[in-house]
C-alpha cells in the first residue's frame, strides 16, 4: 500500500518514532482533496496517522506545514506530533477516531479554537485576497464560462478588494482550510488536522470559511463572531465578516471549477441543490468532494450564493461600513 520507493523513509520514520518498523496494521484514507498520501496505522497497538507528501509547488511546502503543525500541537489545537522529516516529506501524528460533529457544537467550539490558534506567533504570510484575485485572472483564461455569467462577480471582487482593510493586528497564524475531514471533533475536543494550507492570513478568513458550514442565521453569525471576540458584535465586524465570506465564496466557485478537471465549457444550467442543503451534506460526510463531479456542484453552488449576496442591501451596507472605517 506504501509505494515502493517510498517505503524506506517510512521505516526510518517508524524506527526513529517508535523504535520499531513493524505495522500491525494500515489502512489509505481518501476524504481530502490534498496529493499527499495519508494513512491510518497501527504501531505497538496504538493508531497513528501516517502522511507522506507526494509533490510540492509554491503552496505546498513541508518545512512550513511541519512548523506550522507543530505550533498547533503545542497549544492543544493540533494531535501531538510524533516525527517529521522535511527532507522525507513524512508526519506522524496521532490518529484522531472522529465523531459525528453536531454543527450546533461545533458553532461553539469552533470560534474558541480559532482563537486559541490566531494567538499564535505569525505563520509565513501569503496575500490570501490576491492569491485569490489570480485564481480569477485564470478562471478568465480558462473561458470556461460565458463572461456575461460572471462579470459582475469578478467586478464587485475587484471592488471589495480594493476596500477591505488591512490591518496588521488582524493578520494572524490560521489553518486557511477548514473543510470537514480538517476539523475533527473526538466525542469532547475539535482538532484541526491537515496544514498544509497554514500561513498567517486575514483573522475572518478562518471565521468565514468554517462560518459557511456553521451558520444559517442571523442570530447564529452574531453569537458566533461574540464567542470569537470575547465583546459586542458592532456593525464593524459584521460587515468585514460578510465581505470576507464573498471573498471566500468567489475563490472557492474560481477553484473548485478549476479542480474539476474541465474539459470544456461548464454548464451553469445544470440542475443542483441549495446552498445550504449542499453544505450540510458535506458536513455530514454524505456527499465527497474527492469527486470531481460534486466539486463542479460546490463551485457553482458558491457562485449561486455569491450572487444572491451581492444582490442583497447587505452587501452596499458593507461596503459602506469598512470604507467609511
Amino acid at each position: 500500500m506504501i509505494p515502493e520507493n517510498k517505503k524506506d523513509v517510512v521505516n526510518k520514520a517508524l524506527q526513529t518514532a517508535f523504535r520499531t518498523t513493524e505495522i500491525e496494521d494500515i489502512r489509505q484514507l481518501t476524504a481530502g482533496l490534498s496529493s499527499a498520501l495519508v494513512y491510518r496505522i497501527v504501531v505497538k497497538g496504538k493508531p497513528y496517522l501516517l502522511r507522506i507528501i507526494m509533490r510540492t509547488d509554491e503552496f505546498v511546502n513541508p518545512e512550513r506545514e511541519y512548523n506550522c503543525m507543530k505550533a498547533g500541537a503545542e497549544i492543544g489545537v493540533a494531535p501531538k506530533v510524533w516525527y517529521t522529516s522535511v527532507e522525507d516529506k513524512i508526519a506522524i501524528t496521532d490518529f484522531i477516531d472522529a465523531k459525528p460533529f453536531p454543527v450546533d457544537e461545533a458553532r461553539l467550539k469552533m470560534p474558541q479554537v480559532l482563537k486559541k490558534l490566531h494567538s499564535l506567533p505569525p505563520f509565513p504570510v501569503v496575500q490570501y485576497i490576491e492569491a485569490a484575485a489570480r485564481f480569477n485572472e485564470k478562471f478568465k483564461e480558462a473561458k470556461l464560462m460565458p463572461a456575461e455569467a460572471t462579470d459582475e462577480i469578478f467586478q464587485q471582487f475587484d471592488r471589495i478588494n480594493k476596500a477591505y482593510p488591512r490591518k496588521t493586528e488582524d493578520i494572524v497564524s490560521s489553518h486557511t482550510d477548514l473543510k470537514p475531514e480538517n476539523t475533527l471533533y473526538d466525542g469532547e475536543r475539535l482538532w484541526l488536522v491537515d496544514w498544509e494550507a497554514a500561513f498567517s492570513n486575514d483573522r475572518y478568513a478562518d471565521l468565514a470559511i468554517a462560518g459557511n458550514f456553521l451558520i444559517t442565521n442571523d442570530k447564529e453569525e452574531q453569537e458566533y463572531l461574540q464567542n470569537y471576540f470575547d465583546e459586542e458584535v458592532s456593525e464593524y465586524h459584521l460587515a468585514r465578516f460578510f465581505l470576507m465570506r464573498q471573498i471566500i465564496h468567489t475563490f472557492y466557485f474560481t477553484c473548485f471549477i478549476l479542480l474539476s478537471n474541465p474539459t470544456g465549457p461548464i454548464d451553469i444550467n445544470t440542475t443542483r441543490p441549495g446552498y445550504r442543503e449542499f453544505h450540510e451534506g458535506v458536513w455530514s460526510g454524505e456527499i465527497s468532494l474527492a469527486d470531481m463531479g460534486n466539486r463542479r456542484l460546490y463551485a457553482l453552488i458558491h457562485m449561486d450564493q455569491l450572487k444572491q449576496n451581492l444582490q442583497s442591501p447587505r452587501f452596499e451596507e458593507s461596503m459602506r461600513v469598512v470604507q467609511s472605517a
